[in-house]
């Protein structure tokens, strides 16, 4: 469960591109590295494997493997480990560190045309959560395909296995998503696109390894047991000239923990050549704190939701990045990019991995090819 927390950010912009791309079925292979490493400690790394294969005219199957290894000596218990030993009682020797996430999906794909419809599962195991999941998504395409309806809904029933022993008040996190999308093409060089998205969850919403530790207090994170949220995004891609395009998109969060969010990306790209595209991306993120969060070392006793998460906290946070993409011979294509992420300043970030705000660097390379 840790590990899928630090590609949180950029999953959250994917559904943004699913529910408006027009299926391509064609039998494709692609593999890949993704990584993740910040001034705290953490390394992830992460290859992938995906294949696609048509069956009919308008039927694709497609499997995905990915796989997550993560080294960090804080990712558990923070900067200091051993203060893990007041909480639990057990010497932090007994705490592995080091994780490998297992996430095969599995996929089937219908395309008539004018319908789009795709459905799965989704399988992870770590080495203390379970994660499985189902999918369906379906895409209308209306006005000589110049409109797009489409609807996502995905739910997940997660299970957590405390490295140590631990008494959950639950054991179980589930996850439920609905998207609805419409994309509108204007022009030859604009399109437009507004999804709104209703997430619910319920379960152990808090991580069994966060704590508070204060002169009179030892307790772990507790987090209320049901979380709504409502998000609303708008998302442009135009045109500029015949080597330069634009893509533009804002999404606006709330929940009933009063976080709220704002999140801005603008990403640029130039046509260097017929097979060479690059350009600039830029992200920037910022939101309110939760209800229920407090002061470092302003807890009590009476309190009945604890928080140390600097998630939980109000925090911004920027990025900028830089992609590649190679289009080769035979209609394979490699691609590539960079992004630098850091955060502002803040007291929970100093006080659990022991610096004054994280600064990450994401990369990714992937090289896919038709068979």
């Amino acid at each position: 469960m840790q590990i899928k927390q630090f590609f949180i950010f950029t999953l959250s912009l994917l559904m943004l591109e699913i529910t408006s791309l027009a299926s391509d079925l064609k039998d494709t292979i692609s593999f890949g590295v993704n990584t993740y490493t910040d001034n705290a400690g953490v390394e992830v790394y992460s290859p992938t494997l995906s294949l696609f294969k048509k069956i009919s005219s308008q039927w694709m199957l497609g499997v995905k493997m990915r796989i997550d290894a993560i080294s960090a000596a804080s990712i558990k218990n923070g900067s200091n480990a051993t203060h893990v030993d007041a909480v639990t009682g057990a010497s932090s020797k007994e705490v592995p560190y080091d994780d490998i996430r297992y996430a095969p999906t599995l996929m089937a794909t219908y395309d008539d045309g004018e319908n789009l419809v795709s459905f799965g599962g989704y399988f992870s195991s770590e080495v203390d959560y379970t994660g499985q999941s189902a999918f369906v998504n379906y895409v209308r395409q209306l006005n000589e395909q110049n409109t797009a309806l489409g609807i996502g809904i995905s739910q997940s029933f997660d299970t957590w296995k405390p490295v140590f022993q631990r008494d959950l008040p639950k054991d179980n996190r589930n996850e439920g998503k609905v998207d609805l999308s419409v994309n509108q093409l204007i022009s030859p060089t604009l399109s437009i696109q507004a999804v709104y998205s209703y997430m619910n969850s319920e379960g152990f919403l808090s991580s069994p390894y966060h704590f508070v530790l204060q002169d009179d207090i030892a307790k772990f994170e507790n987090y209320p047991d049901k979380r709504t949220g409502h998000a609303f995004a708008l998302k442009g891609v135009t045109l500029l000239n015949e080597t330069n395009s634009m893509n533009v998109s804002y999404r606006y969060y709330t929940d009933d923990w009063d976080i709220s969010s704002h999140t801005l990306n603008i990403e640029e790209l130039h046509d260097f050549s017929d097979n060479f595209t690059s350009g600039l991306r830029l992200r920037y993120y910022t939101q309110t704190k939760s209800n229920f969060i407090k002061p470092i070392g302003s807890y009590t006793l009476s309190d009945t939701y604890f928080a140390t998460d600097y998630r939980m906290s109000a925090f911004d946070s920027y990025t900028i990045g830089v992609p590649f993409i190679y289009k080769m011979n035979g209609g394979s294509k490699l691609t590539a990019s960079v992004d630098y992420y850091q955060t502002s300043s803040n007291e929970y970030i100093q006080s659990w991995y022991g610096v004054k705000s994280l600064n990450a660097v994401f990369t990714t390379i992937s090289y896919e090819f038709d068979y």
